[in-house]
């Protein structure tokens, strides 16, 4: 008999900074046996274009690292700042595949992201490979539910976005309720996202 191996849910994101909605997210697919554990997948800085906003790898990653910590079945994922850029996640679900034998990866990805989905480099591999789980986002109702490798989830809907959340700590606002246990300490101790004097 064939030993089941443990599914990983990949949830990419630039993290900027990760809040409580990627964490319920991430929960509720664990617990309900969606997936066995999540990967919060971190997306480097394009070389390319203005980070603006986007503060550096290391300390984004360090935000995600301090998430997880005390998360059940969460975990954080470096791979694409080792990658070629722009990494494709095709390459980087293949990538993970070829590292992690054991594992079974799906990709999570939000009904917004759905709606462009076959822009994506290889977009049908991704589904017969891998499988594409696709959560709700305000405004994005998902009209084709019937497509091999998609499997459409009723998460619960936060109305919570990164870019939200530092406008408010620009403004001097409190996010402490808004960003999981430890990160907002992380954000004031190091002073981020606050307005330039």
């Amino acid at each position: 008999m064939e030993e089941k191996r443990e599914t990983i849910g990949l949830l990419g994101g630039s993290f900027n900074p990760v809040h409580i909605g990627h964490m319920m997210l991430a929960s509720y697919l664990s617990q309900w046996g969606y997936v066995d554990r999540v990967w919060l997948n971190l997306s480097p800085r394009n070389p390319l274009k203005d980070p603006g906003e986007l503060l550096p790898d290391m300390k984004r990653l360090a935000m995600l690292s301090i998430a997880a910590k005390g998360a059940t079945a969460i975990d954080t994922c470096d791979i694409e700042l080792t990658m070629p850029r722009p990494s494709y996640t095709i390459d980087t679900l293949d990538l993970l595949r070829e590292r992690y034998p054991d594992y079974r990866f799906k990709l999570i990805i939000g009904s917004d992201n759905w709606q462009v989905f076959d822009q994506w480099r290889d977009p049908r591999r991704i589904l017969e490979e891998y499988g594409v789980i696709v959560y709700p986002r305000p405004g994005y109702p998902v009209e084709s539910r019937h497509v091999d490798g998609l499997e459409v989830v009723e998460a619960p809907m936060v109305n919570l976005s990164s870019t939200f959340i530092r406008s408010a700590i620009e403004r001097g606002r409190n996010m402490s309720y808004f960003l999981p246990a430890g990160v907002y300490k992380y954000i004031t101790d190091n002073r981020l996202y606050q307005k330039k004097k």
